[in-house]
């Protein structure tokens, strides 16, 4: 089943946990669009400086530690994806709250495994 997939804290950083997951969600065929501080491409995938309205957002897997993070809460929110992965650095328990009080699930988990074991 595919699941659009807005990867963000994207980088073209070949060393970059996030370059690798845009890498795998491609691979996977899964749809993928991306926000990060500067603008590149990888795999086919705009990383985009802005936080851009995207629609149909399954899932936003985060590659920002918690404190990145608080800028993107409304645009998170306004999104309105069905989950929200929080890669190993990324745990946030002040961001779980607020997701839940808006019905979206989420997943303490690495994107990277999930696609890898097919639990993606």
């Amino acid at each position: 089943m595919k699941k659009k997939t807005l990867v963000l804290g994207a980088s073209a950083n070949p060393a970059r946990y996030s370059f690798m997951a845009i890498n795998r969600l491609v691979n996977h065929d899964q749809p993928v669009v991306a926000v990060g501080l500067k603008e590149a491409e990888v795999a086919g995938v705009k990383i985009q400086t802005k936080q851009v309205p995207f629609t149909n957002i399954d899932t936003v897997t985060l590659y920002l530690n918690p404190q990145r993070q608080r800028e993107y809460y409304n645009y998170i929110l306004s999104l309105s994806p069905k989950r929200v992965i929080f890669n190993p650095g990324t745990e946030n328990p002040e961001l779980y709250q607020l997701l839940r009080m808006n019905g979206i699930e989420i997943e303490v988990a690495c994107t990277l495994v999930m696609l890898a074991t097919g639990q993606y």
